[in-house]
């Protein structure tokens, strides 16, 4: 589950912990699907990472609550997302909220709302290239899962 940065104040599943459990997500790439069809069943996944490979951090929230049933402290986190940059958007209508270094303590800080930190990130620092179907399943877990493969037409469309 992702936090919308568009409802994330007032919805009642994230509005606590963005007024008071703001978090770092660091990463240093992330994957995202484009749907090929209508349908949304063929699907090319995407690496997306920094231009200069350096990790990052997303924004984003925490929660802790008992599990109900063993009393097991459960902790959760949501990453925030917004309207996709121009480079996100030709495969997604979204993209995570991803934070410049120096806003880092500002996001984790006091400030009860800081709302113009949730923004697209600037295109031009990032890349993305196409790789392999086999990401979308737990049980493949290798490095080269992130190399870029070659799309071609008949990748794309049903022919």
């Amino acid at each position: 589950v992702n936090a919308r940065c568009e409802t994330i104040a007032s919805n009642g599943m994230f509005r606590k912990a963005y007024a008071a459990r703001r978090c770092l997500v660091p990463v240093d790439g992330y994957f995202e699907w484009q749907k090929l069809d209508v349908s949304g069943k063929k699907k090319q996944p995407y690496a997306i990472a920094m231009k200069d490979d350096e990790p990052f951090a997303m924004a984003g929230v925490w929660e802790e609550y008992a599990d109900k049933a063993t009393g097991e402290l459960i902790r959760t986190f949501a990453v925030v997302t917004c309207e996709p940059n121009t480079l996100m958007a030709t495969i997604h209508d979204r993209m995570p909220v991803i934070l410049a270094p120096a806003d880092y303590m500002r996001w984790l800080g006091p400030e009860l709302d800081p709302r113009d930190l949730m923004k697209p990130y600037p295109s031009e620092l990032m890349k993305m290239w196409p790789i392999d179907r086999k990401v979308g399943s737990p049980r493949n877990n290798t490095p080269d899962l992130i190399d870029e493969i070659g799309v071609g037409p008949n990748d794309l469309f049903d022919v």
